[in-house]
Formats: C-alpha cells, structure tokens, sequence
C-alpha cells in the first residue's frame, strides 16, 4: 500500500510558495516519493480573494473537499492551517492518519477573539502596535496578497474549537511550538485537551521563526515517517 498523501496547509498571510517552497519543504517532500498538497488558501496566493468575510466561512469545508475520498491523509498545518486541520478532523474524524500542528498552543484559547485592530489596520484604518501584527501588515501589502482580502478573512466567523471538538481528534496530533513563541506558549492545554498528542519544541524559534527555522521541518519528517530516500 503507498504511503498517504501529505496536506500542507500554510498560515495567515502566507502562501504555498512563502512557506512550503521558499522553506524547503517541498523540495525535501520530493525525495520521500509521497504525493503532497499543497494549495493556497482562500485569500492568500494565487487563490481567490474575496472582500467579504461571509466567503471565508467554508475554508475548512474547501480543504476537507481536496482530500475527500482518499482515505486517511497526513496533514502539516502552521498556525491558521494548524487551526484549519485541527478543525477538519473534529468535524470529520478520519480525514487525516497523522497531524502535525505548529505555532499553536495558547492562542487556541484565547478567552475572546477580536480581529478588528489587526483587520483595521489591513485595511489601512488604523495600525497595530504589536510587532507580529506589523510583520503581517507588511506582508500583506507585498504582492500577490490583497490586504483587503486578509483583512476579511481574520474577520470570518469562526468555526467553533473547543473541548468537545478537541476531544473527537483520535489521530496522532504532534504540536510544535517556538519555545520564544509568545503567541502559542505555553502548549499544556492544547497537549491536555487532545486525546493523542505529543509535543516538539523548537529551541530559540518565535512565531514566525518556527515556520522558517528546520526544528519544525526535522520534527514534522520524522513524526510522518517521511525522511528523504
């Protein structure tokens, strides 16, 4: 039997190109002979762009449509896709043999979500003062992204993810986290609330470094019995 598929699902304001080709990770993906996905989420990309938050609601619905069908697939999601896959799986267990889930911990709990500082800012209303906010500010204004189009999807409502929805993920869920990391430290009640979950810590990574650093790559292959040829 061949090995599963492997989705790659990248992170806000990012695309398949910024984090899984300039990063390496397709090219390394190639030599393991496994067949990867890899699309550009809605608004980001080369994908289309909507300025209505209401067409982002069906994001999780659009990926869970790619790999439909295929039987169980291993899934890499960072942040936003981390999010996304985790979702996908609680609404469909069984879509996804392995999970790997980085830059996310803590952020998954906040007690309230409000988008409007960053999304005002996007959308040139404002600024945010927090300096991740601004590393998306500015990537956001660089082509092929839409400011207007992220800004509408950080306003979309999410689908929910909470104690129940984590407790219906049965796959192997692998959550790496930077240890400078201060929008996902502490992971404690991601690793607690799932059923099966180990952790990987990538030392003197922060948020976006994660994405960039290797630590994320190296734990992702190896938790994927995924290693080059």
């Amino acid at each position: 039997m061949a090995d599963p598929a492997i989705l790659l699902l990248h992170g806000f304001s990012s695309s398949a190109e910024a984090s899984w080709q300039r990063n390496g990770w397709l090219d390394i993906l190639a030599d393991t002979g496994r067949t990867v996905i890899a699309p550009d989420l809605l608004g980001h990309g080369n994908a289309d762009k909507p300025h209505d938050p209401a067409a982002y609601e069906a994001m999780e619905d659009q990926v869970h449509a790619l790999v439909a069908g295929a039987g169980p697939v291993d899934v890499v999601g960072f942040s936003m896709g981390a999010r996304m896959a985790l979702c996908i799986e609680s609404r469909h267990p069984g879509t996804f043999g392995r999970l790997v889930a980085g830059g996310v911990g803590a952020n998954l709990f906040a007690a309230e979500r409000n988008p409007s500082g960053m999304a005002d800012a996007l959308e040139g209303k404002g600024e945010t003062l927090d300096p991740l906010g601004r590393a998306f500010v500015t990537v956001a204004h660089q082509p092929p992204n839409d400011p207007l189009a992220l800004a509408a999807c950080i306003r979309r409502k999410l689908p929910p993810l909470g104690p129940a929805e984590f407790a219906s993920i049965r796959c192997p869920v692998l959550v790496v986290v930077g240890d400078q990391d201060t929008v996902a430290m502490p992971p404690d009640e991601l690793l607690a609330a799932l059923p099966d979950a180990r952790l990987s810590t990538v030392k003197g990574a922060d948020h976006l470094g994660t994405m960039k650093g290797f630590g994320f790559l190296d734990a992702a292959l190896g938790f994927l019995d995924a290693l080059p040829a």
